[in-house]
């Protein structure tokens, strides 16, 4: 293959996604493309996203026409400098294969999905990467795997990853013994243990950040550094009314407008994720377990956790990452950790920044990893 000529193609968002539809082009054939320039949008059976240039150079291909579907990693455009003649590009679209193992994950291989006995219940997880450093992805309330569709694979290229979900969640046991926080942080290290990890990168969102930072407290020696997306555990303010109210929904109609509270650009909730979402409502205990974590760890509508405290000088190394217009936990609480951590207020983006600016969060987590090694 031509190195002058470089592939724009259908993006594999997260384990199980097979295709994705092109919904709109954001640039225009002839357009002078940058690196991280946002270039079409795509809908997936998860949710919207937009793909990002990977390489600079100009618009020479726009091959898929707006509304069509297509496998992860077929070639949906190209990216070439002028000085690259037409009958070259023709070639190369001509002569494109997709690579024969994501051919074979679109057409529906080995699950990437594992389920693991534990003394706390049996959780489903994902382990992606090869690489020395091990991170662990922790959701937040309501969240499953696909928290992570755009965060996992750009993670598990320069490091080890594993993302679980927790009791109550996803397809994981959803009967929950304790639902604070001592007892989520419980079912944690019998996840470590269990799988023999004895130290970890923590990345947690949301409720999955106060447990992270509740882990750096009680076993410092576990955690390798804390990142720490729209975290719990920062300050008391949480809006009550999104986490009662996905904890009650029913319907498409209830849940809708909740899951657009999660986003800067609510547009981002498609169809599928409501429907998705509306799925695992409806799975026997999830109703329970969710109105039992809330109680135990939001009663009064605030948040019951404080753990700022954790993070102490010599401890594991922080990095905090919110969305400045995070509509479910103020992104004013990172400031309960200023001095302590690096702080990074991201534009345009919401409670969901993971998703929103995945690939800005993905470089900053990896940057902070690559840190905390070399501090060693």
């Amino acid at each position: 293959m031509d190195p002058r000529i470089k592939p724009i193609v259908m993006p594999k968002w997260g384990l199980s996604m097979a295709q994705g539809k092109v919904t709109g082009w954001l640039k225009q054939k002839g357009s002078t493309i940058a690196v991280g320039d946002p270039i079409v949008e795509v809908e997936t059976d998860k949710i919207a996203g937009v793909v990002e240039a990977g390489d600079a150079g100009l618009l020479r291909r726009i091959l898929a026409e707006v509304d069509t579907v297509h496998a992860v990693k077929a070639l949906i455009g190209v990216v070439a400098d002028a000085d690259v003649a037409d009958p070259e590009i023709d070639a190369y679209v001509a002569s494109y294969v997709a690579p024969a193992d994501l051919e074979e994950t679109a057409a529906g291989g080995e699950s990437p999905h594992q389920l693991l006995t534990t003394d706390r219940g049996t959780l489903r997880f994902a382990k992606r990467g090869e690489g020395a450093d091990v991170l662990m992805l922790i959701h937040g309330f309501g969240g499953d795997l696909d928290t992570w569709l755009f965060n996992i694979d750009a993670l598990a290229a320069k490091a080890t990853v594993y993302a679980l979900e927790l009791p109550g969640h996803g397809q994981s046991s959803k009967t929950l013994a304790d639902p604070s926080g001592e007892g989520l942080a419980q079912v944690l290290e019998a996840f470590m243990d269990t799988l023999g990890i004895a130290k970890a990168h923590l990345v947690g969102h949301s409720m999955g950040g106060a447990l992270a930072l509740r882990m750096a407290r009680d076993h410092p020696g576990r955690v390798a550094s804390l990142s720490l997306i729209s975290s719990a555990g920062l300050g008391p303010e949480i809006d009550a009314a999104y986490i009662d109210g996905f904890a009650a929904a029913t319907s498409r109609r209830e849940l809708k407008p909740l899951l657009e509270r999660l986003f800067a650009n609510p547009t981002l909730v498609s169809r599928h994720l409501v429907d998705e979402v509306l799925k695992y409502k409806r799975l026997d205990g999830v109703t329970e377990a969710l109105r039992a974590l809330a109680a135990a760890q939001f009663p009064g509508g605030q948040q019951r956790d404080l753990l700022a405290s954790a993070v102490t000088v010599g401890g594991p190394p922080v990095l905090v990452i919110w969305g400045k217009e995070d509509h479910i936990i103020p992104a004013a609480h990172a400031a309960a950790l200023a001095g302590r951590a690096r702080i990074e207020i991201l534009a345009d983006a919401g409670h969901m920044v993971h998703m929103e600016q995945p690939t800005r969060v993905n470089e900053l987590i990896l940057a902070h990893v690559a840190a905390a090694r070399a501090a060693i």
